[in-house]
């Protein structure tokens, strides 16, 4: 289902031109672009205006057509007749709009659940695990739309899925700076910027930035992040049919960092150094198989040993009672699952396949956004009160 990254490249540079001349909102650049925000200036922390180019200049065609109502009505007419308007082009700009409003958001709106109560750290492997968590439950929904458009849908959401996750990727590797080489329009953002997770050391040192990380770490990240996606769609896949107890593992293995796989560490059996210890593959992967990590010098504990610097990792002997919470945790995300996926499932199909018309991309998201993953209504939380 992924493209290859020159097929990405062509599928960026068309859907970004293509946005821009079928905005609804003459001051607006379109559905992606994010609000202004003020953030405190920092050198450590640089800001999203400092992380992120301006967004480039509209072209002369695009100024007319905002402009122009008789303009705006030739060209969408002529973009109709170059199969613009066809219900394949349609479902995957309107799945842009879904992935960009419902999705990407959710890490930053659930931050103090995610970061505070599940631990995560503010790394760009927890952003994907969260966002790839909404990509799976609209999925789950778009599947169930009438053929060929459910096809159609579930294709133009993972591909935009994976074309963002390599643009960030790219940004995390190489972050932008003033003094970058690459065009403006080559550096704008695929869609809006997150404040989950934190690029560090910008490229300010460094004499002529390239705007630019080198293709062959990209594309093992990104055979990586593919990987983590099949993965974890598959383990929700079979909880979704199962039970709630095995949705609750895959919930512990993809979100919790499955911490605890290999037993607790108490603080009265290894100091915090040597307690350091994080959840390894054991079925394996094409990018890291597990017969070339049990050949390494250490074998596999070495390797669990090892830091990856994605920031989970088993807790230390000191901090062993934050697993007393896990429990009603996987409980919590169990629930919004389900909650969600029959809100959804109770919506009609015509809201999620849109109007069928140029321009009208955007219609009807609202109503689509996922709610709170806690709540005060919930099963958990009337648990909580009865034992309270």
């Amino acid at each position: 289902m992924l493209r290859t990254v020159p097929a990405h490249r062509v599928a960026r540079s068309a859907v970004r031109h293509a946005r821009s001349l079928t905005s609804q909102t003459p001051s607006s650049a379109g559905p992606s672009s994010p609000p202004p925000t003020e953030t405190s200036s920092s050198s450590s922390t640089p800001s999203t205006s400092e992380r992120q180019p301006p967004p480039p200049p509209q072209t002369w065609l695009s100024q007319t057509i905002r402009q122009s109502p008789a303009a705006k009505k030739a060209f969408l007419s002529l973009a109709g007749l170059l199969g613009y308007g066809s219900a394949k082009q349609y479902a995957g700009r309107r799945a842009y709009n879904m992935y960009s409003e419902l999705c990407i958001p959710r890490p930053d709106d659930e931050a103090a659940f995610w970061k505070d109560e599940c631990h995560l750290p503010p790394t760009f492997q927890s952003w994907f695990t969260v966002t790839n968590l909404h990509v799976w439950m609209l999925t789950v929904r778009l599947r169930a739309l009438p053929a060929p458009q459910g096809v159609h849908f579930v294709q133009g959401l993972i591909d935009h899925f994976f074309i963002d996750v390599e643009d960030r990727v790219r940004a995390v590797l190489q972050p932008v700076s003033a003094k970058s080489l690459a065009p403006a329009q080559n550096l704008a953002p695929y869609t809006r910027p997150s404040e989950f997770y934190r690029i560090a050391n910008p490229a300010a040192n460094r004499p002529k930035p390239r705007g630019r990380a080198p293709e062959s770490l990209v594309s093992r990240q990104m055979k990586i992040f593919k990987e983590q996606w099949q993965g974890m769609g598959m383990s929700f896949d079979l909880g979704l049919v199962r039970s709630d107890a095995e949705l609750a593992a895959a919930v512990w293995r993809n979100l919790l960092g499955a911490r605890g796989a290999r037993g607790i560490a108490y603080p009265n059996t290894a100091s915090d150094e040597a307690a350091f210890r994080r959840t390894v593959n054991l079925a394996g992967s094409k990018v890291e198989p597990l017969a070339k990590i049990v050949k390494r010098r250490g074998g596999l504990e070495a390797e669990e040993r090892r830091d990856d610097g994605s920031g989970v990792h088993d807790y230390p002997p000191g901090e062993a009672d934050k697993y007393v919470a896990y429990p009603e945790l996987m409980a919590t995300v169990v629930e919004y699952v389900r909650r969600e996926l029959v809100r959804l499932e109770a919506i009609p199909d015509s809201v999620f396949l849109g109007d069928g018309v140029i321009g009208t991309e955007t219609h009807g998201l609202e109503q689509l956004k996922f709610g709170p993953v806690r709540r005060d209504d919930g099963l958990v939380a009337s648990f909580r009160q009865l034992q309270q």
